[in-house]
């Protein structure tokens, strides 16, 4: 029953990773008006990075406490914590990796993709995860495929319905490379939970690592490509998009990814937090009074429809 209810939270955890994704959908555009892809990567991992470390002091703190009251010697506290660590950042660096390419990807899409294509092709990894799945041995119950055909069909509704065009184009390329890459960062995530690491301390590691390695094409292409040379007047204009970004899509958002991922399986994980692209319209809808077409609102009952029904206990096996 305990692991049960933990599923539950964790699945939870997962939809406010999906609410805070789609909201923050605007503001990345936003800020792509003013700096080039890789600057905004930069600027708003190592944020994201950054807000994470006193979290992980307090956490670290507090657990160390609580196990000492629980008898718990300090060397065995110790040792613990150096494995961990050393665990948490072996993967934390993996994960920003794979984090930084397909991040990357998708920001240079978002500079000529139309909102309605990219929010269906990046989705695509709701079915990617458990392809990926067949060649790692994991797992996945015939409900749960019905679940990810049944989404897929929602996603078509919902991003064709919000304008998304037909013409095959080089950003398509880009945001299909998101779409795979990303869903091997959901599957790599699944194996770190399973080895016991620091969630949070992985999520830091990962946008460091992103931050760094995003740094190396800044003047390659934003500076040549894009011809958006780094500039703190242009900086400043998108602050207020980088620093949501920064500190809620990055920081908030893949942190409970992480945690959140723990005890759910992995397609299961990934079709929750492809409800990005319903509160992304229904934002839309509620803020910036965009009205929602037939084709939307189909999308978004099918959707919510694949999402309960991947939920519910209809003899699924969980993901080995």
């Amino acid at each position: 029953m305990a692991k049960k209810d933990n599923s539950l939270r964790n699945s939870f955890l997962l939809l406010i990773t999906a609410i805070v994704w789609g909201t923050s959908f605007v503001a990345q555009s936003a800020g792509m008006e003013y700096i080039g892809p890789f600057t905004f990567s930069v600027i708003r991992y190592i944020i994201g990075g950054t807000v994470l470390i006193p979290v992980i002091l307090i956490m670290n703190n507090y657990n160390n406490k609580n196990r000492l009251g629980t008898g718990v010697s300090e060397e065995v506290i110790k040792d613990d914590n150096k494995k961990c660590f050393k665990l948490s950042v072996k993967y934390g660096m993996i994960c920003g990796s794979i984090l930084f390419i397909a991040s990357n990807f998708q920001q240079m899409a978002m500079l000529h993709a139309s909102a309605g294509k990219a929010g269906f092709i990046t989705a695509l990894y709701i079915v990617l995860v458990p392809i990926v799945g067949i060649f790692l041995k994991k797992k996945t119950s015939p409900i749960i495929w019905f679940c990810v055909l049944l989404a897929l069909i929602g996603l078509y509704f919902l991003c064709i319905g919000r304008g998304g065009g037909y013409e095959f184009e080089i950003s398509d390329i880009q945001l299909l490379c998101c779409a795979l890459v990303f869903s091997f960062h959901i599957i790599i995530i699944d194996n770190a939970n399973k080895k016991g690491v620091n969630g949070i301390l992985v999520s830091s590691t990962q946008f460091y690592t992103a931050a760094v390695l995003s740094m190396f094409f800044v003047y390659p292409i934003d500076g040549c490509v894009y011809n958006r040379f780094p500039d703190i007047d242009m900086i400043l204009k998108a602050s207020p998009s980088i620093l949501y970004s920064g500190i809620m899509a990055c920081g908030v958002a893949y942190t409970l990814q992480i945690v959140g991922q723990k005890n759910v399986n992995p397609t299961v994980a990934s079709l929750i937090m492809s409800l990005e692209s319903v509160v992304s319209a229904i934002s839309g809808f509620l803020i910036l009074g965009q009205k929602l077409s037939t084709d939307e609102i189909i999308g978004c009952v099918v959707m919510f429809a694949a999402i309960i029904l991947a939920e519910l206990p209809i003899g699924k096996k969980a993901v080995t």
